[in-house]
């Protein structure tokens, strides 16, 4: 087998493989990449397992290249399981294992089809997600399934605790998956053509927190939005992210503070609502209201903007 993956939902995934009877001859991954303060080069968190467990790991640029595919085609693996891998695999790449290649996508397909369908789940509301085990052809999340598995969206969810949910179901569908296809029991059933959305990539403009829609709206953008990018506001001069609230009642002008206290900073909405139950400035660490409020009073009256 071949492991291409790259983030921390792979690597998941690679470690339930590692458990699994299934052999890893090839980890792909891609390049390092500089992070951190010091922006020095670091390794995906799929390189970092790998290495750990001294399996050969390859960090290709592109899978287009032809020295890349012999070098594929050379392991001599069955199959190739993918998981958020992060770079194109062209269709010659794909049909270089026996099996050719299986993917684990984090939502229920034909919904939420590309780069963020955890996100774009949350942002849109949904009540419920899954994972897919997918066979991979030349479209984007267009193949056939054999495995799916559905999960309910809780309202204390975010994107990280949805992801790690995700990341486990779809390690532990991947692997059986593996299994009922070495037995030749696994059924691909196309996609439907109805109810196809795609997720495209998050940007840092959306994270901006826009005071004149609903309060459940700007609720389901703190949630998707953390960890990352962080919804975002400002409060006067001070740049803040906003990491935890929930939905309320109450109305005023939309961006105002109602009410702040030690249990949260209200701020009337379009429609409702919201109550910050956690806060960040700018470089700062993550803080309670209490906590906040000590360091800079907040008045009811004041107002957010964008």
């Amino acid at each position: 087998m071949i492991f291409a993956g790259t983030p921390e939902f792979a690597a998941i995934a690679l470690s339930a493989l590692l458990e699994s009877r299934h052999e890893l001859k090839l980890v792909l991954t891609q390049p390092d990449r500089p992070a951190g303060r010091g922006l020095k080069l670091q390794p995906s968190a799929v390189k970092r397992l790998a290495l750990e467990r001294a399996l050969p790991v390859a960090q290709p640029a592109t899978l287009g290249d032809i020295a890349v595919q012999e070098t594929l085609r050379a392991v001599g693996a069955d199959i190739m399981v993918v998981a958020a891998y992060g770079l194109i695999l062209p269709q010659t790449a794909l049909a270089i294992p026996r099996l050719g290649a299986v993917n684990i996508h984090a939502s229920l397909l034909p919904r939420w089809r590309g780069a963020a369908p955890i996100q774009r789940a949350l942002l849109a509301g949904d009540r419920d997600t899954g994972v897919c085990i997918m066979q991979m052809d030349a479209g984007l999340d267009t193949g056939p399934v054999i495995l799916s598995e559905s999960i309910p969206i809780r309202d204390e969810d975010d994107a990280q605790t949805l992801h790690d949910r995700l990341a486990h179901l779809g390690a532990r569908l991947v692997v059986r998956a593996l299994e009922e296809l070495e037995a030749g029991r696994a059924m691909a059933i196309s996609q439907s053509p109805v109810g196809v959305t795609y997720a495209s990539k998050i940007n840092r403009a959306e994270a901006r927190i826009d005071w004149l829609r609903s309060a459940t709206e700007i609720w389901r953008k703190v949630r998707a939005f953390n960890p990352y990018p962080g919804a975002a506001s400002r409060l006067d001069d001070i740049e803040l992210k906003i990491w935890r609230a929930v939905p309320g009642s109450r109305s005023g002008m939309p961006g105002t503070v109602l009410e702040a206290g030690p249990q949260g900073i209200v701020v009337a909405c379009g429609e409702g609502s919201l109550t910050i139950q956690e806060l960040q400035r700018a470089g700062g660490r993550r803080l309670t209201p209490a906590e906040f409020l000590r360091g800079r009073q907040t008045v009811p009256g004041e107002c957010f903007g964008n």
